[in-house]
């Protein structure tokens, strides 16, 4: 039995705040399909498999978190499109970064047959790394969270 979500929308933390706006794990599935290229609702339902109900909430959730806006088709009177903002976007970071990390520990040698490319070159991408503000490259031991000085 699920109990019910608690609200993270005030939390003193990046992580929480962050999974209060996109929600869950179908959320980033369907902005990596509007990556791919997907608008309409007919195509991220037929490319994730997912139930229309189910889509719909996620897809309403990320239009009122600002990560999608919708606008007219102009193939169809019946149907609108889900774009990306601005905001949604941004999460192209989000996403890279968990794909690299999948890449590294979710597959074996040569299982997957996808891969993050550059457009322009269609090379794979070079590994997201952390920087200080002075360039510097940072591990994952060389970060911390802490209070800022108000």
């Amino acid at each position: 039995m699920r109990g019910k979500r608690t609200d993270m929308a005030n939390a003193q933390c990046g992580i929480a705040r962050s999974l209060q706006a996109v929600g869950d794990w179908w959320s980033l599935l369907i902005v990596r399909e509007a990556f791919k290229g997907l608008r309409r609702f007919s195509e991220f339902q037929k490319s994730l498999g997912l139930a229309k109900n189910i889509l719909s909430v996620r897809l309403r959730k990320l239009v009122e978190e600002g990560i999608f806006t919708i606008e007219p088709d102009p193939d169809s009177a019946l149907s609108h499109l889900y774009l990306l903002t601005p905001k949604g976007y941004e999460l192209s970071v989000v996403l890279v970064a968990l794909w690299q990390w999948g890449e590294e520990h979710c597959f074996e040698p040569g299982e997957l047959n996808y891969a993050v490319v550059d457009s322009l070159n269609r090379q794979p991408l070079q590994k997201l790394q952390l920087a200080a503000r002075d360039g510097r490259s940072l591990g994952p031991q060389q970060f911390r969270i802490e209070a800022r000085d108000r």
